[in-house]
Protein backbone atom coordinates (compact mmCIF):
# COMPACT_ATOMS: atom_id res chain seq x y z
CA UNK A 1 0.00 0.00 0.00
CA UNK A 2 0.98 3.64 -0.80
CA UNK A 3 0.05 6.68 0.80
CA UNK A 4 1.07 10.26 1.34
CA UNK A 5 0.26 12.74 3.58
CA UNK A 6 -2.88 14.43 2.04
CA UNK A 7 -1.88 18.45 1.65
CA UNK A 8 -5.75 18.37 2.20
CA UNK A 9 -6.26 16.80 5.27
CA UNK A 10 -7.37 18.78 7.77
CA UNK A 11 -4.73 18.88 10.99
CA UNK A 12 -6.22 17.95 14.46
CA UNK A 13 -5.69 20.07 16.59
CA UNK A 14 -3.25 19.27 19.60
CA UNK A 15 -1.63 21.15 22.49
CA UNK A 16 1.71 21.49 21.68
CA UNK A 17 4.29 20.09 23.87
CA UNK A 18 5.13 22.15 27.11
CA UNK A 19 8.64 23.13 27.69
CA UNK A 20 9.33 20.99 30.03
CA UNK A 21 8.76 17.94 28.00
CA UNK A 22 11.14 19.21 25.10
CA UNK A 23 13.53 19.35 27.32
CA UNK A 24 13.12 16.26 28.72
CA UNK A 25 13.13 14.73 25.28
CA UNK A 26 16.00 16.53 23.99
CA UNK A 27 17.83 15.01 27.08
CA UNK A 28 16.70 11.61 27.00
CA UNK A 29 17.58 11.29 23.50
CA UNK A 30 20.84 12.94 24.48
CA UNK A 31 21.81 10.43 26.99
CA UNK A 32 20.69 7.40 25.02
CA UNK A 33 22.96 9.01 22.17
CA UNK A 34 25.63 9.05 24.43
CA UNK A 35 25.43 5.53 25.67
CA UNK A 36 24.99 3.66 22.42
CA UNK A 37 28.22 5.77 20.36
CA UNK A 38 30.21 5.16 23.86
CA UNK A 39 29.17 1.57 22.84
CA UNK A 40 30.30 1.33 19.11
CA UNK A 41 33.16 3.73 19.72
CA UNK A 42 34.72 1.95 22.36
CA UNK A 43 35.24 -1.04 19.75
CA UNK A 44 37.10 1.43 17.39
CA UNK A 45 39.85 2.49 19.90
CA UNK A 46 40.17 -1.30 21.55
CA UNK A 47 40.62 -2.24 17.51
CA UNK A 48 43.00 0.50 17.59
CA UNK A 49 44.69 -0.56 20.60
CA UNK A 50 44.46 -4.19 21.97
CA UNK A 51 42.42 -6.57 19.60
CA UNK A 52 45.22 -7.04 17.12
CA UNK A 53 47.04 -8.59 20.07
CA UNK A 54 44.60 -10.42 21.57
CA UNK A 55 42.63 -11.35 19.02
CA UNK A 56 45.14 -11.74 16.02
CA UNK A 57 48.28 -12.45 18.02
CA UNK A 58 49.88 -14.95 15.47
CA UNK A 59 50.11 -12.03 12.76
CA UNK A 60 52.25 -9.26 12.41
CA UNK A 61 51.58 -6.02 14.47
CA UNK A 62 50.25 -3.88 10.68
CA UNK A 63 48.66 -6.96 9.34
CA UNK A 64 46.90 -8.25 13.03
CA UNK A 65 45.26 -4.40 13.41
CA UNK A 66 43.97 -5.10 10.10
CA UNK A 67 42.18 -7.87 10.67
CA UNK A 68 41.16 -5.77 14.09
CA UNK A 69 39.86 -3.23 11.92
CA UNK A 70 38.11 -5.60 9.42
CA UNK A 71 36.10 -6.98 12.55
CA UNK A 72 35.10 -3.15 13.50
CA UNK A 73 33.92 -2.72 9.83
CA UNK A 74 31.55 -5.34 10.33
CA UNK A 75 29.93 -3.46 12.73
CA UNK A 76 28.78 -0.69 9.91
CA UNK A 77 27.72 -3.57 7.89
CA UNK A 78 25.12 -3.98 10.12
CA UNK A 79 23.90 -0.87 10.51
CA UNK A 80 22.31 -0.65 6.70
CA UNK A 81 19.97 -3.54 8.15
CA UNK A 82 19.51 -2.21 11.34
CA UNK A 83 18.35 1.23 9.69
CA UNK A 84 16.22 -0.22 7.53
CA UNK A 85 14.16 -2.88 9.59
CA UNK A 86 14.44 0.20 12.49
CA UNK A 87 12.98 2.59 9.96
CA UNK A 88 10.37 0.46 8.46
CA UNK A 89 8.82 -0.24 11.84
CA UNK A 90 9.57 3.32 13.35
CA UNK A 91 7.31 5.24 10.34
CA UNK A 92 4.35 1.83 10.64
CA UNK A 93 4.33 2.18 14.86
CA UNK A 94 6.10 5.39 16.17
CA UNK A 95 9.68 5.90 17.14
CA UNK A 96 9.64 5.07 21.05
CA UNK A 97 9.89 1.40 21.22
CA UNK A 98 12.20 1.00 18.79
CA UNK A 99 14.70 3.86 20.96
CA UNK A 100 14.70 0.93 23.72
CA UNK A 101 15.03 -2.20 21.61
CA UNK A 102 18.21 -0.32 20.08
CA UNK A 103 19.40 0.66 23.37
CA UNK A 104 19.27 -2.91 24.44
CA UNK A 105 20.68 -4.53 21.78
CA UNK A 106 23.74 -2.74 21.66
CA UNK A 107 24.78 -2.68 25.41
CA UNK A 108 23.82 -5.78 25.89
CA UNK A 109 26.41 -6.74 22.75
CA UNK A 110 29.08 -4.21 24.43
CA UNK A 111 28.99 -5.92 27.83
CA UNK A 112 29.37 -9.65 26.17
CA UNK A 113 32.39 -8.38 24.09
CA UNK A 114 33.93 -7.74 27.79
CA UNK A 115 33.57 -11.58 28.50
CA UNK A 116 35.02 -12.84 25.38
CA UNK A 117 37.56 -15.20 25.43
CA UNK A 118 41.06 -14.64 24.15
CA UNK A 119 42.47 -16.69 20.95
CA UNK A 120 45.36 -17.83 23.04
CA UNK A 121 42.04 -19.32 24.67
CA UNK A 122 39.81 -21.11 22.28
CA UNK A 123 41.37 -20.20 19.01
CA UNK A 124 39.23 -18.82 16.10
CA UNK A 125 36.38 -19.06 18.28
CA UNK A 126 36.98 -15.86 20.03
CA UNK A 127 37.27 -13.47 16.74
CA UNK A 128 34.38 -15.48 15.30
CA UNK A 129 32.24 -14.13 18.29
CA UNK A 130 34.11 -10.57 18.34
CA UNK A 131 32.27 -10.80 14.54
CA UNK A 132 28.86 -12.05 15.99
CA UNK A 133 28.95 -9.37 18.82
CA UNK A 134 30.29 -6.50 16.42
CA UNK A 135 27.28 -6.98 14.04
CA UNK A 136 24.40 -6.96 16.90
CA UNK A 137 26.26 -3.42 17.59
CA UNK A 138 26.29 -2.23 14.30
CA UNK A 139 22.40 -3.38 14.13
CA UNK A 140 21.18 -1.80 16.99
CA UNK A 141 23.27 1.50 16.65
CA UNK A 142 21.46 1.12 12.70
CA UNK A 143 18.24 1.71 14.43
CA UNK A 144 18.98 4.13 17.19
CA UNK A 145 20.22 7.80 15.38
CA UNK A 146 17.57 7.97 13.08
CA UNK A 147 14.49 7.67 16.22
CA UNK A 148 16.61 9.33 18.37
CA UNK A 149 17.32 12.53 16.09
CA UNK A 150 13.69 12.39 15.00
CA UNK A 151 12.56 12.83 18.44
CA UNK A 152 14.27 15.52 19.02
CA UNK A 153 13.81 16.74 15.60
CA UNK A 154 9.78 16.42 16.10
CA UNK A 155 9.27 17.72 19.59
CA UNK A 156 11.40 21.07 18.62
CA UNK A 157 10.31 23.98 17.21
CA UNK A 158 11.69 24.68 13.62
CA UNK A 159 13.67 27.69 14.59
CA UNK A 160 15.18 25.99 17.35
CA UNK A 161 15.63 22.42 15.30
CA UNK A 162 19.58 23.20 14.79
CA UNK A 163 19.84 23.19 18.23
CA UNK A 164 18.05 20.37 19.11
CA UNK A 165 19.36 17.81 17.08
CA UNK A 166 22.89 19.72 17.60
CA UNK A 167 22.49 18.85 21.53
CA UNK A 168 21.20 15.12 20.47
CA UNK A 169 24.25 14.90 18.19
CA UNK A 170 26.44 15.69 20.38
CA UNK A 171 25.81 13.08 22.68
CA UNK A 172 28.15 10.99 20.20
CA UNK A 173 30.87 13.00 21.04
CA UNK A 174 30.21 12.43 24.84
CA UNK A 175 29.94 8.76 24.11
CA UNK A 176 33.77 9.10 22.31
CA UNK A 177 35.05 11.44 25.19
CA UNK A 178 33.75 8.93 27.41
CA UNK A 179 35.40 5.66 25.93
CA UNK A 180 38.55 7.06 25.40
CA UNK A 181 38.75 8.67 29.04
CA UNK A 182 37.96 5.17 30.78
CA UNK A 183 40.65 3.77 28.09
CA UNK A 184 43.51 6.63 28.83
CA UNK A 185 43.02 6.22 32.37
CA UNK A 186 43.38 2.39 32.13
CA UNK A 187 46.20 2.42 29.86
CA UNK A 188 48.18 5.00 31.88
CA UNK A 189 47.59 3.34 35.24
CA UNK A 190 48.09 -0.22 34.23
CA UNK A 191 51.39 -1.54 33.03
CA UNK A 192 51.00 -3.21 29.36
CA UNK A 193 50.77 -6.66 30.43
CA UNK A 194 47.78 -5.91 32.69
CA UNK A 195 46.26 -3.89 30.23
CA UNK A 196 46.42 -6.64 27.53
CA UNK A 197 45.41 -9.86 30.04
CA UNK A 198 41.85 -7.74 31.56
CA UNK A 199 42.42 -4.11 31.87
CA UNK A 200 40.73 -3.49 28.24
CA UNK A 201 37.68 -5.52 29.66
CA UNK A 202 36.68 -3.08 31.99
CA UNK A 203 35.10 -0.44 29.62
CA UNK A 204 32.93 -2.69 27.70
CA UNK A 205 31.25 -4.30 31.30
CA UNK A 206 30.91 -0.80 32.43
CA UNK A 207 28.02 -0.58 29.91
CA UNK A 208 25.89 -2.57 32.03
CA UNK A 209 26.08 0.59 34.34
CA UNK A 210 25.02 2.63 31.07
CA UNK A 211 22.18 0.50 29.58
CA UNK A 212 20.53 1.12 33.13
CA UNK A 213 21.15 5.15 32.95
CA UNK A 214 19.94 4.96 29.30
CA UNK A 215 16.37 2.42 29.42
CA UNK A 216 15.67 5.34 32.97
CA UNK A 217 16.56 7.94 30.72
CA UNK A 218 14.46 6.30 27.43
CA UNK A 219 11.24 4.79 29.20
CA UNK A 220 10.16 8.19 30.01
CA UNK A 221 9.76 9.38 26.56
CA UNK A 222 6.12 9.99 24.92
CA UNK A 223 5.53 9.56 20.88
CA UNK A 224 6.52 11.98 18.71
CA UNK A 225 3.49 14.71 18.39
CA UNK A 226 4.72 15.22 15.10
CA UNK A 227 4.38 11.32 13.66
CA UNK A 228 0.97 10.73 15.49
CA UNK A 229 -0.46 14.22 13.88
CA UNK A 230 1.21 12.79 10.56
CA UNK A 231 -0.38 9.38 11.04
CA UNK A 232 -3.90 10.79 11.65
CA UNK A 233 -4.47 13.01 8.70
CA UNK A 234 -2.78 10.78 6.52
CA UNK A 235 -4.89 9.62 3.15
CA UNK A 236 -4.71 6.17 3.60
CA UNK A 237 -2.62 4.97 6.68
CA UNK A 238 0.40 3.91 6.77
CA UNK A 239 2.85 3.24 4.13
CA UNK A 240 3.35 -0.99 3.73
CA UNK A 241 7.34 -0.30 2.95
CA UNK A 242 8.18 2.89 4.05
CA UNK A 243 12.42 2.55 3.02
CA UNK A 244 10.59 1.38 -0.86
CA UNK A 245 8.47 4.49 -0.89
CA UNK A 246 11.47 6.45 0.22
CA UNK A 247 13.78 5.18 -2.81
CA UNK A 248 10.89 5.25 -5.56
CA UNK A 249 10.02 8.47 -5.08
CA UNK A 250 12.95 10.15 -3.06
CA UNK A 251 16.29 8.55 -4.65
CA UNK A 252 18.05 12.17 -5.09
CA UNK A 253 17.43 13.19 -1.56
CA UNK A 254 18.58 10.21 -0.53
CA UNK A 255 21.49 10.57 -2.75
CA UNK A 256 22.26 14.20 -1.61
CA UNK A 257 21.90 12.87 2.22
CA UNK A 258 24.24 9.99 1.85
CA UNK A 259 27.03 12.61 -0.01
CA UNK A 260 26.71 14.93 2.59
CA UNK A 261 27.40 12.60 5.43
CA UNK A 262 30.23 10.70 3.47
CA UNK A 263 33.13 12.98 4.05
CA UNK A 264 32.11 13.88 7.66
CA UNK A 265 31.88 9.64 8.19
CA UNK A 266 35.86 8.96 6.64
CA UNK A 267 37.07 12.23 8.15
CA UNK A 268 35.83 11.36 12.05
CA UNK A 269 37.46 7.82 11.63
CA UNK A 270 40.83 9.04 10.16
CA UNK A 271 40.98 11.21 12.90
CA UNK A 272 40.49 9.04 15.84
CA UNK A 273 40.69 5.19 15.45
CA UNK A 274 42.92 5.56 12.43
CA UNK A 275 44.82 8.51 14.30
CA UNK A 276 45.32 6.10 17.50
CA UNK A 277 47.04 3.04 15.17
CA UNK A 278 49.04 5.90 13.09
CA UNK A 279 50.78 7.29 16.44
CA UNK A 280 50.97 4.02 18.49
CA UNK A 281 52.01 1.86 15.68
CA UNK A 282 54.17 3.99 12.61
CA UNK A 283 55.31 6.41 15.12
CA UNK A 284 56.04 4.11 18.17
CA UNK A 285 54.66 6.92 20.58
CA UNK A 286 52.93 5.40 23.85
CA UNK A 287 49.14 4.83 24.10
CA UNK A 288 48.64 7.56 26.30
CA UNK A 289 49.51 10.04 23.74
CA UNK A 290 47.29 8.91 21.23
CA UNK A 291 44.10 8.43 24.15
CA UNK A 292 45.13 12.11 25.57
CA UNK A 293 44.79 13.61 21.63
CA UNK A 294 41.50 12.22 21.10
CA UNK A 295 40.12 12.37 24.72
CA UNK A 296 40.51 16.70 24.27
CA UNK A 297 39.45 16.34 20.59
CA UNK A 298 36.17 14.55 21.71
CA UNK A 299 35.66 17.14 24.27
CA UNK A 300 35.74 20.32 21.82
CA UNK A 301 33.26 18.41 19.71
CA UNK A 302 30.99 17.68 22.11
CA UNK A 303 31.01 21.48 23.16
CA UNK A 304 31.44 22.96 19.68
CA UNK A 305 28.40 20.47 18.18
CA UNK A 306 25.44 22.27 19.38
CA UNK A 307 27.17 25.85 18.84
CA UNK A 308 27.78 25.05 14.83
CA UNK A 309 24.29 23.77 15.27
CA UNK A 310 22.71 26.68 16.74
CA UNK A 311 24.82 28.68 14.27
CA UNK A 312 22.93 26.91 11.59
CA UNK A 313 20.15 28.17 13.18
CA UNK A 314 20.82 31.37 13.04
CA UNK A 315 22.36 31.94 9.09
CA UNK A 316 21.57 28.51 7.30
CA UNK A 317 22.27 24.69 7.40
CA UNK A 318 24.40 25.04 4.17
CA UNK A 319 26.84 27.71 4.93
CA UNK A 320 27.77 25.97 8.24
CA UNK A 321 27.99 22.26 6.42
CA UNK A 322 30.27 24.00 3.67
CA UNK A 323 32.62 25.61 6.27
CA UNK A 324 33.16 22.15 7.53
CA UNK A 325 34.03 20.18 4.67
CA UNK A 326 35.82 22.85 3.24
CA UNK A 327 38.30 23.22 6.31
CA UNK A 328 38.33 19.16 6.51
CA UNK A 329 39.92 19.07 2.20
CA UNK A 330 42.75 21.60 3.50
CA UNK A 331 42.96 20.55 6.89
CA UNK A 332 43.91 17.23 5.51
CA UNK A 333 47.24 18.44 4.25
CA UNK A 334 48.25 18.94 7.80
CA UNK A 335 46.63 17.00 9.88
CA UNK A 336 49.30 13.71 9.45
CA UNK A 337 52.76 16.29 9.31
CA UNK A 338 51.67 17.59 12.76
CA UNK A 339 51.18 13.84 14.07
CA UNK A 340 54.78 13.37 12.51
CA UNK A 341 56.18 15.67 14.68
CA UNK A 342 56.44 13.14 17.26
CA UNK A 343 55.80 16.12 19.34
CA UNK A 344 52.34 15.34 22.27
CA UNK A 345 51.21 19.42 21.68
CA UNK A 346 50.99 19.04 18.20
CA UNK A 347 49.49 16.10 18.05
CA UNK A 348 46.79 17.03 20.47
CA UNK A 349 46.49 20.26 18.47
CA UNK A 350 46.08 18.16 15.32
CA UNK A 351 43.26 16.12 16.27
CA UNK A 352 41.55 19.37 18.19
CA UNK A 353 41.27 21.33 15.42
CA UNK A 354 40.21 18.71 13.03
CA UNK A 355 37.25 17.13 15.35
CA UNK A 356 36.56 21.09 15.89
CA UNK A 357 36.47 21.76 12.17
CA UNK A 358 34.59 18.40 11.60
CA UNK A 359 31.75 19.26 14.08
CA UNK A 360 30.59 21.67 11.62
CA UNK A 361 29.32 19.00 9.47
CA UNK A 362 28.31 16.81 12.33
CA UNK A 363 26.10 19.57 14.66
CA UNK A 364 23.57 20.53 12.21
CA UNK A 365 23.76 17.23 10.41
CA UNK A 366 20.72 15.53 12.21
CA UNK A 367 18.54 18.91 11.25
CA UNK A 368 19.40 18.60 7.49
CA UNK A 369 19.10 15.00 6.88
CA UNK A 370 15.72 14.88 8.90
CA UNK A 371 14.34 17.88 6.84
CA UNK A 372 15.08 16.34 3.48
CA UNK A 373 11.85 13.46 4.00
CA UNK A 374 8.24 13.60 5.11
CA UNK A 375 7.38 12.72 8.62
CA UNK A 376 5.57 9.12 7.27
CA UNK A 377 9.00 7.90 5.64
CA UNK A 378 11.25 10.37 7.55
CA UNK A 379 12.92 7.48 10.12
CA UNK A 380 13.50 4.98 7.31
CA UNK A 381 15.12 8.06 4.57
CA UNK A 382 16.95 9.28 7.62
CA UNK A 383 18.35 5.91 8.50
CA UNK A 384 19.11 5.38 4.74
CA UNK A 385 21.19 8.25 4.67
CA UNK A 386 22.62 7.89 7.64
CA UNK A 387 23.48 4.27 7.95
CA UNK A 388 23.93 2.87 3.95
CA UNK A 389 26.73 5.75 3.84
CA UNK A 390 28.82 4.25 6.20
CA UNK A 391 29.71 1.15 4.29
CA UNK A 392 31.66 2.81 1.79
CA UNK A 393 32.64 5.58 4.09
CA UNK A 394 33.77 5.36 7.83
CA UNK A 395 33.89 1.29 8.21
CA UNK A 396 36.51 0.89 5.89
CA UNK A 397 38.24 4.23 5.58
CA UNK A 398 41.14 2.68 8.42
CA UNK A 399 41.73 -0.26 6.82
CA UNK A 400 41.85 1.72 3.16
CA UNK A 401 44.16 3.96 5.23
CA UNK A 402 46.02 1.10 6.73
CA UNK A 403 46.67 -0.32 2.90
CA UNK A 404 47.99 2.70 1.62
CA UNK A 405 50.56 3.47 4.32
CA UNK A 406 51.61 0.35 3.83
CA UNK A 407 51.52 0.05 -0.06
CA UNK A 408 53.40 3.98 -0.57
CA UNK A 409 54.76 4.30 2.99
CA UNK A 410 53.73 7.90 3.17
CA UNK A 411 50.71 9.57 4.65
CA UNK A 412 50.25 11.86 1.74
CA UNK A 413 48.42 9.33 -0.51
CA UNK A 414 45.66 9.28 2.77
CA UNK A 415 45.46 13.17 2.79
CA UNK A 416 44.15 12.75 -0.43
CA UNK A 417 41.99 10.00 0.45
CA UNK A 418 40.51 12.41 3.16
CA UNK A 419 40.65 15.79 1.03
CA UNK A 420 38.48 14.08 -1.76
CA UNK A 421 35.80 12.43 0.84
CA UNK A 422 35.11 15.94 1.95
CA UNK A 423 35.40 17.64 -1.56
CA UNK A 424 32.34 14.97 -1.75
CA UNK A 425 30.35 16.26 0.84
CA UNK A 426 31.21 19.87 -0.06
CA UNK A 427 29.67 19.71 -3.59
CA UNK A 428 26.77 17.89 -2.53
CA UNK A 429 26.15 20.57 0.12
CA UNK A 430 26.38 23.39 -2.54
CA UNK A 431 23.85 21.33 -4.15
CA UNK A 432 21.71 21.06 -1.61
CA UNK A 433 18.99 23.25 -0.68
CA UNK A 434 18.32 25.48 2.02
CA UNK A 435 15.84 23.79 5.04
CA UNK A 436 16.43 26.39 7.68
CA UNK A 437 13.16 27.28 9.51
CA UNK A 438 10.93 24.75 7.38
CA UNK A 439 8.33 23.47 9.68
CA UNK A 440 7.34 19.73 9.30
CA UNK A 441 4.14 20.61 8.26
CA UNK A 442 5.36 22.44 5.20
CA UNK A 443 7.74 19.68 4.51
CA UNK A 444 4.91 16.99 4.19
CA UNK A 445 2.98 19.56 2.04
CA UNK A 446 5.66 19.59 -0.46
CA UNK A 447 6.30 16.03 -0.27
CA UNK A 448 2.26 15.58 -0.74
Amino acid sequence: MTATVAASAQPIARIPPSAALRRRVMIASAIGTTVEWYDFLLYGTAAALVFNKVFFPNSDPLTGTMFAFSTYAVGFMARPVGGIIFGHFGDRIGRKRLLIISLLLMGTATFLIGLLPTFNQVGVLAPTLLVILRLVQGFGLGGQWGGAILMSAEFGEAKHRGLWTGITQAGGGLGNFLATAVLAVLAATLNPADFLAWGWRIPFLLSFVLIGIGLWARMSLVESPVFEAAVETAAEGAHAAPVLEVLRRMPGRVVLGGAMKFGENISFYLMTAFAITYVTEMLHLSRSVALNGVLAGALVATVSMPLWALLSDRIGRRPVYAFGASGLVIWAFAFYPLLDTRSPGLIIAAIVVGLLVHSAMNGPQGAVISELFPTRVRYSGASLCYQVTSIVAGSWAPVISLALFKQFHSTLPISLYLAGACAVSLIATILARETKGLTFAQIDAEAA
